[in-house]
């Protein structure tokens, strides 16, 4: 895989799997854009690490589950490489609850940054992708949205909404040379899992065939083949990463 004439913003970058994309683009050639909300230092740290490879990368605080923040990304991005090539809608938060206690709030919020967001980022780079007859979109869905999890409802609308929307704009813009797949991974390494009590771990591992949490590695894997020319004939599927579940 070579991406060194391509450019590409990854949301959600300043740690977990979203660094991992962030640092595996960079690795195989890509400009990244990283980008996050809240503390900048993990997106400093990461825009460290991939100058550290001799790469370019632009960190950009920005809210995307607000349009005028989503603008101003691309509008960034543009004016520093003038063009987006690979867009990875990675940003996403969890408010667990089952649905009886879960509040409207907790409910909005979690549509608003993981489903929203999906929209409003391929909504404003699809114009500038299909000028250039090339793009690839790539948006991180989860299991959850396929299988359903106890006190994920919000959670799991929204990234099953993304493997519909995925779908849709895949048929939308194929015949601009843009290609749009999800990636759903299973339960991954990070900070997340990392916080759960051991005995859950050790139950949850028993219901993956092979045996063990993914890393955030191995996602990024994926994300970076769907986002190469290898991956050309490829759209409007969802790729699990899940170590068979």
């Amino acid at each position: 895989m070579n991406l060194s004439t391509k450019v590409a913003i990854v949301t959600g970058s300043g740690r977990g799997i979203g660094r991992a994309i962030a640092l595996k683009l960079a690795e195989v050639g890509a400009t990244v854009v990283v980008n996050d909300v809240g503390d900048a230092k993990p997106v400093e740290a990461v825009a460290g690490e991939i100058k550290a490879m001799g790469r370019e990368c632009l960190p950009v605080m920005a809210d995307v589950s607000l349009s005028s923040d989503v603008a101003r990304l691309v509008e960034e991005t543009l004016a520093a490489y003038g063009r987006i090539d690979i867009l990875v809608n990675n940003a996403g938060i969890n408010r667990d609850q089952l649905l009886l206690r879960m509040s409207e709030e907790d409910w909005d919020k979690v549509l608003a940054v993981d489903l929203k967001s999906v929209f409003l980022c391929t909504k404003a780079v699809l114009r500038h992708m299909a000028k250039q007859r090339w793009g690839r979109i790539i948006s991180i869905s989860s299991i959850v949205g396929i299988m359903g999890n106890k006190g994920q409802a919000n959670y799991a609308a929204a990234k099953a909404g993304i493997i519909g929307f995925t779908r849709t704009i895949a048929k939308e813009v194929a015949s601009h040379g843009v290609t749009v797949n999800a990636v759903a991974p299973g339960f991954i390494d990070t900070e997340m899992t990392q916080r759960l009590k051991e005995e859950w771990k050790q139950e949850l591992k028993r219901h993956i065939p092979l045996g063990d949490f993914g890393s955030p590695r191995d996602v990024a894997e994926a994300v970076a083949f769907l986002a190469s020319e290898e991956a050309k004939y490829i759209t409007g599927q969802v790729l699990g990463v899940d170590g068979g579940m």
